[in-house]
């Protein structure tokens, strides 16, 4: 026994020379001869360092866009301009009603009377919804950030919040990942979706049966598409999402405006707190109450336990006759029972 322990004894401090070593090598070709001293001395000569750490920082953008991510970053743009318009095209057909005191969207012909509106301010709970007629950005969220060259240049400062235009959120990572984006299409993208509007209000637009379902199906898959892409992206391209507000920031920091809502009366005076973003921040899901075949006409309170959900643009598809993905099936409760309504 006492041979072994020894001969493992040596075989460690073997292993932990070599790891000295190689340590030692690594950081000599990385840094050069100002690392050569012993590591983590304070004999390290930091004001060589500086430079050479800076200026690595600064060329780091000339490895950016990665060339291998540009091909995901042409398809997410334009699986979004077939989500744009396949939405926009479904929306003369199929009603959208939209909540006039919270942000709660319900799609098919009769809102549903449950409960659940708390107002602007979250002041009121309990409430029915008092319904309008919705529009694209009821089923597509907005999410925008500020427009950069590149994706390393230096901070927005606070002073500098209104030199810097506005665009969609997704856009801009499809920018920065190299896909070629149109001037016209980054800056009218906004204003498109507020001009979109549903049905509600006029006569439905006429559609063959044939021609809707392809249309709910090529858009969906363009929808499952732009959520894989953008997760795809976000491995690679950092982003930021405000913990507090959900402002959007893509590039490796997030901005200096302080343009944060919430909590303005503490010390840091509308800072925001970032995070990592991910893909609900960029392309939010937007969920509503799904009504299955066997449901009543009108979802009321008393079921509530019993519907199940779905996100806008998979319940505006599948009102035209789209077939969900079954990783759908659970949220939407496709075989659950049907509620007792008395």
């Amino acid at each position: 026994m006492t041979d072994v322990n020894l001969q493992a004894r040596c075989v460690c401090a073997a292993m932990a020379l070599v790891r000295r070593r190689l340590g030692s090598y690594i950081c000599s070709e990385l840094c050069g001869p100002v690392m050569n001293q012993r590591l983590y001395s304070s004999r390290v000569d930091w004001k060589q360092l500086r430079p050479m750490i800076l200026k690595r920082i600064k060329n780091r953008a000339n490895d950016y866009p990665i060339k291998h991510m540009i091909p995901v970053a042409r398809e997410v743009f334009n699986a979004t301009e077939i989500v744009t318009r396949g939405v926009s095209t479904l929306l003369q057909v199929v009603p959208v009603h939209s909540c006039k005191f919270c942000p709660e969207v319900h799609i098919g012909a009769v809102g549903h009377q449950m409960k659940s509106c708390y107002g602007f301010k979250r002041m009121i709970k309990d409430r029915a919804h008092e319904w309008g007629p919705g529009c694209l950005n009821d089923i597509l969220v907005p999410v925008e950030s500020f427009h950069l060259e590149n994706t390393f240049q230096d901070e927005i400062k606070h002073d500098q919040r209104f030199d810097f235009t506005r665009v969609p959120a997704v856009l801009e990572l499809c920018h920065q990942a190299g896909a070629e984006i149109p001037d016209e299409v980054m800056h009218t993208s906004g204003t498109l979706s507020a001009t979109v509007k549903g049905h509600n209000d006029r006569e439905p637009a006429a559609f063959l049966p044939e021609d809707l379902r392809f249309i709910g199906q090529r858009t969906l898959e363009a929808w499952e598409r732009l959520r894989l892409g953008v997760t795809k992206l976000l491995l690679v391209y950092p982003s930021k999402v405000c913990e507090h507000c959900s402002e959007v920031h893509i590039g490796p920091s997030g901005h200096k405006a302080r343009m944060c809502g919430v909590f303005k009366y503490e010390g840091w005076r509308g800072k925001h707190k970032w995070k990592a973003a991910c893909v609900d921040d960029l392309v939010p899901p937007k969920i509503v109450w799904h009504q299955r075949p066997h449901d009543p006409p009108v979802l009321v309170d008393t079921g509530r336990d019993y519907y199940g959900h779905a996100p806008a643009v998979i319940e505006l598809c599948m009102q035209v006759g789209a077939k969900a993905p079954p990783k759908y099936h659970c949220m939407m409760k496709a075989h659950g029972l049907a509620p007792l309504i008395k």
